[in-house]
């Protein structure tokens, strides 16, 4: 399973950016996939994930009324709509499969919000 995140950019406070997660591998419905971001000084943060089969979303509390995640099965892709961007929002957003009880991990996008 290889990962690529991307999407990443400098943008301004209030505006909105869509990040996209293209994953290898013919097993795509399988994996249930993740976003994370990690801001300059801080740990590695959980934002939101789809799970396979039956698409259930799972969100943090910090992004759950400004973040959507979705999948699109035909493209092996999964989507983080990021709206109302804040300065905190700056970070390296990645995003992670798990499939068949293994984890994999794409190379990060950078989003940068100037206010």
């Amino acid at each position: 399973v290889q990962l690529q995140a991307c999407g990443g950019g400098l943008v301004q406070a209030g505006a909105s950016r869509r990040l996209s997660c293209l994953a290898s591998g013919r097993a795509f419905n399988s994996y249930s996939v993740a976003w994370f971001r990690q801001g300059p000084g801080k740990e590695r943060e959980f934002l939101a994930a789809v799970r396979y089969g039956t698409s259930r979303l799972y969100y943090s509390d910090s992004v759950k009324d400004r973040f959507i995640v979705f999948r699109d099965n035909a493209k092996s892709t999964v989507y983080l709509q990021m709206d109302s961007l804040k300065p905190e929002d700056t970070a390296v957003y990645y995003c992670s499969a798990r499939y068949l009880g293994a984890y994999y991990w794409g190379q990060g996008t950078q989003v940068t919000v100037s206010s």
